[in-house]
């Protein structure tokens, strides 16, 4: 089970669902938090921009990389839980990237619908999804895929949502 949220609920969905392992996603100006209870923590600092931006870090190729490895390396025997500050854009791109690498065989438009489905709210990150979809070999489908969804609903904070990879 993956779940997706924003920080600010980000400790009550662990204790909720019994999450062992976190990916949390923060610009630098917002220090990561602890949490009880978690064993692996992936810590990942950049902007939730969606083109380089003078001023403002973009995730780097190399944040991509970690992102997989740890993806991969879940041994999903217990909840996986991802944030960023909003749980909308940053969150659901790497949410999006987990289907992607536990479910390689599946076609990443019903993946991304899938991700539709469970947030109307969900906004995945382009960089974050051009740079994983490069790494996996997608060939910019995973991106044809997220323009293909749009824009999700407005919202201040996405409501936490749970995925099954």
């Amino acid at each position: 089970m993956i779940i997706v949220c924003g920080l600010h609920v980000a400790q009550s969905q662990i204790d909720l669902h019994g999450a062992k392992s976190v990916i949390g996603i923060l610009g630098p100006e917002t220090p990561h938090p602890g949490y009880s209870g978690v064993d692996n923590h992936l810590r990942l600092t950049f902007n939730d921009i969606n083109d380089d931006t003078p001023g403002l870090i973009s995730p780097r190729e190399q944040d991509a990389k970690r992102l997989i490895s740890f993806i991969e390396n879940w041994d999903q025997k217990q909840p996986m839980l991802i944030h960023c500050w909003a749980g909308i854009s940053r969150s659901t791109a790497s949410a999006f990237a987990a289907l992607c690498i536990l479910r390689p065989e599946d076609d990443e438009m019903a993946l991304a619908q899938e991700l539709r489905a469970a947030s109307p709210s969900a906004t995945p990150n382009r960089l974050i999804t051009t740079q994983v979809d490069h790494l996996l070999g997608r060939k910019g489908r995973m991106l044809k895929s997220v323009e293909a969804i749009g824009r999700g609903a407005d919202a201040f904070e996405g409501k936490p949502f749970i995925l099954n990879p």
